[in-house]
């Protein structure tokens, strides 16, 4: 594919009919109410843009977390290149400045036929348009013997938070010259490079502290995003520290016993000094038991609106939805947040709804000053989203060092501004 520069990027996506852009036109029937579920980057986001799209909107924000850890960065913060403080986010100022309630529970029931949500502290909340955005929840079982239990010892770090400082500390705690082992599931599942930036940050970590040591990769799958940029910079930088090992030379692990402190593939065993294992994933309980995942582990949705296909007045956003070719990144959920937002507006209010366009853009750190990204731009038609052809792109696999350092300032200044306009 063509590398678009980031001029040409933004142009483009500048170009295409969704823009972002919101009136604050009120409603002819005010005081409608649309009820979000889960206070991440599509929750909170679509949250503070239907407020700010049309202020005579009860909006309601329901998550049962009073501060809000995001997993983007956090594998900076496990190799102690940033502090979870600096992570973590409350939900003021999205309630006190754009008009959001926000209740501190978990949403434990959805009635579609009713329109009605029921909280786990036995409330319920009618709603005339409902936007889920739950995240993942890890198969427990799916790889055979890891349960929570299991995670205790084998930490998955999926969520940061608790399992991020757990993973940490065993990291400092192993001796020079011990193995970590990673594991990677088939896809989908949430942040696609998110495991193997990991990887290289451990990676890094070993490299200053403990330069006998070594991280073990095993991978589910054949490939994966960004894979000749990764293979590229491991080669280079971490020569007999961090070996990648696909599922077609035993990279699937199969079953783990965390007691013994053993993870088995389909070919070999590994008895770790840390163990980080991600387990498949499939969209939160509260999606799947109301039917919204149609069977498949995830919500199919409307690509102009993300209205589900199940149920009409009920949209999703974020990791749960398949919203392919889009990837689970906090980018695309918050794109999605906004689009989501305009189309629930434009239908309360009897409009027409905009075939949208979205984007993507994801940052990975190999090392603190060694960035790498992937770039896309996306547009729905009849419904469908597709990747406008020639949009995808990823960093110039032979760059100099200063463009790589560039890279990695680039992804902090996009963590601000998303932080920013999701929670600020």
């Amino acid at each position: 594919m063509a590398l678009f520069t980031r001029r040409q990027f933004i142009s483009l996506a500048g170009s295409l009919p969704f823009t972002g852009t919101f009136t604050r036109r009120v409603l002819a029937n005010p005081r409608a109410s649309v009820v979000v579920v889960g206070g991440g980057f599509g929750g909170a986001t679509c949250a503070k843009y239907l407020h700010r799209a049309d202020p005579s909107l009860a909006v309601t924000l329901v998550t049962p977390h009073r501060q809000f850890i995001t997993c983007p960065f956090s594998n900076a913060a496990l190799v102690g290149l940033r502090d979870l403080t600096s992570l973590t986010y409350t939900y003021q100022q999205v309630q006190e400045r754009h008009g959001v309630q926000v209740i501190h529970a978990e949403a434990t029931e959805l009635d579609p036929a009713t329109q009605r949500l029921t909280l786990s502290d036995g409330d319920t909340l009618a709603y005339d348009k409902l936007v889920l955005s739950p995240g993942v929840e890890l198969r427990w079982g799916a790889i055979e013997g890891y349960d929570i239990s299991a995670s205790e010892t084998f930490p998955h770090a999926w969520e940061a938070g608790s399992q991020t400082l757990l993973l940490r500390r065993q990291l400092e705690a192993m001796e020079d010259g011990g193995l970590v082992v990673m594991s990677v599931p088939e896809a989908p599942y949430r942040c696609p490079p998110g495991p193997y930036e990991r990887a290289s940050l451990i990676a890094h970590y070993l490299k200053v502290y403990k330069p006998k040591s070594k991280v073990l990769l095993l991978d589910a799958k054949e490939t994966f995003t960004k894979d000749k940029l990764f293979l590229s910079a491991w080669k280079r930088l971490y020569p007999g520290l961090l070996e990648w090992i696909p599922g077609s030379q035993g990279g699937r692990v199969i079953q783990v016993d965390a007691r013994a402190g053993i993870v088995r593939t389909e070919f070999d065993e590994y008895k770790p000094a840390v163990a980080n294992i991600i387990a498949p994933q499939r969209a939160a309980a509260i999606a799947r038991t109301a039917g919204l995942d149609a069977g498949k582990g995830w919500c199919p949705i409307r690509g102009s609106t993300f209205g589900s296909i199940e149920h009409p007045n009920i949209h999703i956003v974020g990791d749960a939805a398949i919203a392919n070719p889009m990837p689970k990144s906090a980018f695309s959920a918050n794109n999605q947040a906004k689009v989501c937002a305009a189309a629930i507006v434009a239908q309360l209010r009897g409009e027409p709804v905009a075939q949208p366009a979205l984007m993507n853009t994801c940052y990975s750190l190999v090392a603190p000053d060694y960035g790498i990204s992937i770039t896309a731009v996306f547009q729905v038609k009849n419904d469908t989203i597709r990747t406008v052809p020639g949009s995808s792109g990823t960093s110039p696999l032979n760059a100099p060092d200063p463009t790589r350092a560039l890279e990695a300032a680039y992804a902090r200044s996009w963590y601000a501004n998303i932080t920013a306009d999701a929670f600020g």
